[in-house]
């Protein structure tokens, strides 16, 4: 939202035909998407790689080194504020189970827990929609209309949207409503005129 929005602001600012705006905000919302999209496919899947690398360096430690993991993992434990004994306890009780273990040595070691990585391509298709959703509400008011109209129709529906946002993160994250309001308006409406004041000064030397 914010991206299409400063984009959309900016050429608006130099004063273009009506269709070289519609067109930017087009160009920016799919290459947007496909950007965030695969962005976040290979985060995902990237992760999914390294954690299919320890799965099997792991395993390959409690082939060759089991007495070696038992005292890291004993270790952490004893650091966390477990006992001698009782680490030792959690820890033997967790290699009764290969599987098991190797899970509880990558996650103590490297962070890394299975269930906490979803979909590569879920993901990506979720950062595809999300992205494109957003950037269509700053592009809309172009394709319905032109001029001054469709400008302040895009500027004004874009905030209103970094309203409803912010204040759904408000809700969420249990701030003030004001506050997560005004703080995504004012963030987005400074992207927005800074894009805005280059795109006029562009503009003027051009013409």
């Amino acid at each position: 939202l914010v991206s299409n929005l400063a984009l959309v602001m900016g050429v608006a600012g130099a004063n273009p035909p009506p269709e070289i705006i519609v067109l930017a905000g087009i160009a920016g919302l799919i290459a947007g998407a496909f950007s965030m999209a695969v962005g976040e496919y290979i985060s995902v899947q990237s992760q999914r790689e390294l954690l299919d690398y320890q799965v099997a360096f792991q395993r390959k430690q409690l082939r060759d080194a089991p007495d070696q993991e038992r005292r890291i993992l004993t270790d952490i434990y004893v650091a966390r504020g477990l006992s001698e004994p009782g680490a030792v306890r959690v820890v033997e009780a967790a290699f009764d189970d290969g599987d098991r273990a190797v899970r509880l040595l990558i996650y103590e070691e490297v962070g890394l827990d299975e269930r906490s990585i979803g979909s590569p391509i879920t993901a990506g298709i979720g950062s595809f929609l999300a992205f494109t959703l957003g950037a269509f509400i700053p592009l809309l008011p172009y394709l319905i209309a032109s001029g001054s109209p469709a400008f302040y129709a895009s500027l004004l529906a874009s905030l209103g949207a970094l309203a409803l946002l912010g204040t759904g993160i408000a809700v969420l994250t249990r701030r003030p409503v004001w506050y997560g309001a005004s703080r995504q308006v004012l963030l987005g409406g400074a992207a927005a005129a800074v894009t805005y004041a280059v795109g006029t000064l562009i503009g003027v030397s051009v013409a």
